[in-house]
């Protein structure tokens, strides 16, 4: 089996000579820089909520980040996924593969080439995908970048307008399976059904696949149709603490794996929603960095994923409906904020910050008391940031998608 090798000098000077022959250096790219946001206050309880989820965090692997420019507006340079990633752990790593990238034709070369650059310059801390486009000689493009050292493929069917049914989509699965890779691809937003996708990956088994967003696109049908599927992972980068949830009672968490996908999500937020519903499944230390990195850096080396359990969240669960209320508004003004798009305007989530909030204000709130007025802590620190507005009120999306994962996990004897 032809498998990509590590990192190396001939490599790496591979890469720079590419580079420098036509594609635009990386420094030419921090004129439109995503940063991490000061932590306001309000984090520190998480913070240490997160240090007692996940005691050793050095292990932790996202499995889903970019680099670069997207056409959205978007982006987000190397020096800046990395200290990302420094506020979860300095010993965090990711797989980073190119934004949807307007140089990004012919075939995504050139967003190829800059990742890979960047990954070389990252200290063994980036694992670099390669972006393709089935209309564009997707196999060629792969079968270079793998040369180069890229350890999986990306594919973003509605960024690329594309659907599985066609031979090129067939290609890069065939590609995949004998170079030994993972493709991760888009199963989120946008989408329409999905059953062409999951045809390919029965007809594939030995294609080892992660579906990002937790699959939401057509979650119930990828838990079931691909359910013995021997290498399907599906990875959490949602918004809505309720998809991972649903998530961990469709399929085995030995199946699910940690991602952000920064820049629209953030390492440290995606991560505690993904360790509060790890241990609201039941998940052990053990478990929980399982999820956090060792599966997904099973994947990576082609060692074999752990052996499946029973789903661990019961189908129909107990819940509190004045946490309910209060996670429903967080999503109606979330849905409002990203409607507001590209980019998302933080300052339309205010109406439902505030209808949350008097959710809270419960004068018989009965034994979620202490949970509400932590969340209305929570609340008001995100008013407040989305309210002042500027470069920093992303800020507040991260604290109301906390809030909705305390509100969706809480549980009470």
């Amino acid at each position: 089996m032809w498998r990509s090798g590590g990192r190396g000098g001939r490599r790496a000077a591979l890469i720079a000579a590419i580079v420098g022959a036509g594609a635009p250096a990386a420094s030419s790219w921090h004129d439109a820089r995503v940063v991490p946001e000061p932590m306001p206050a309000a984090f520190e309880t998480l913070a240490a909520e997160l240090r007692e989820l996940l005691p050793d965090r050095s292990g932790v692997l996202d499995a889903h980040t970019h680099l670069g420019l997207d056409e959205d507006g978007q982006s987000l340079t190397l020096e800046s996924l990395l200290a990302f990633l420094d506020q979860v752990d300095p010993g965090a790593s990711a797989c980073v593969f190119a934004l949807h990238d307007p140089d990004r034709r012919p075939a995504y070369r050139r967003p190829n080439d800059r990742v890979l650059e960047w990954a070389a310059q990252a200290d063994g801390r980036l694992f670099p995908f390669c972006r393709l486009d089935p209309a564009e000689d997707p196999v060629a493009e792969g079968e270079r970048c793998l040369a180069l050292g890229a350890r999986g493929i990306k594919l973003h069917p509605r960024a690329q307008s594309f659907g599985f049914a066609q031979p090129a989509a067939s290609a890069i699965f065939e590609l995949a399976a004998q170079a030994g890779v993972p493709i991760l691809i888009h199963a989120g937003r946008g989408m329409g059904r999905m059953d062409d996708l999951a045809d390919l990956a029965l007809r594939h088994p030995d294609a080892a696949l992660v579906l990002a967003h937790a699959g939401i696109a057509d979650q119930a049908m990828f838990a079931t149709r691909l359910a013995d599927h021997p290498a399907v992972v599906y990875d959490t980068s949602c918004f809505s603490a309720y998809d991972v949830i649903e998530l961990f009672a469709r399929v085995p968490a030995e199946r699910i794996v940690f991602a952000s996908d920064v820049p629209y999500g953030r390492p440290v937020g995606g991560l505690y929603q993904t360790m509060r519903v790890a241990a609201y499944a039941g998940l052990d230390h053990g478990e929980r960095a399982m999820i956090a990195g060792e599966t997904m850096s099973a994947l990576l080396e082609g060692r074999p994923l752990p052996a499946v359990s029973a789903p661990r969240v019961a189908e129909i669960r107990r819940s509190s409906g004045r946490l309910t209320r209060v996670g429903a508004y967080l999503l109606m003004g979330f849905g409002a904020a990203m409607g507001a798009g590209p980019p998302p305007d933080p300052a339309r989530q205010l109406p439902m910050i505030a209808m949350a909030r008097a959710a809270c204000r419960d004068p018989d709130p009965g034994p979620a008391g202490p949970v509400l007025e932590r969340i209305d802590g929570l609340l008001a620190a995100a008013q407040e940031i989305a309210t002042a507005g500027g470069e920093h009120a992303f800020t507040a999306f991260g604290l109301l998608m906390a809030a909705g994962s305390i509100a969706a996990t809480e549980i009470f004897d």
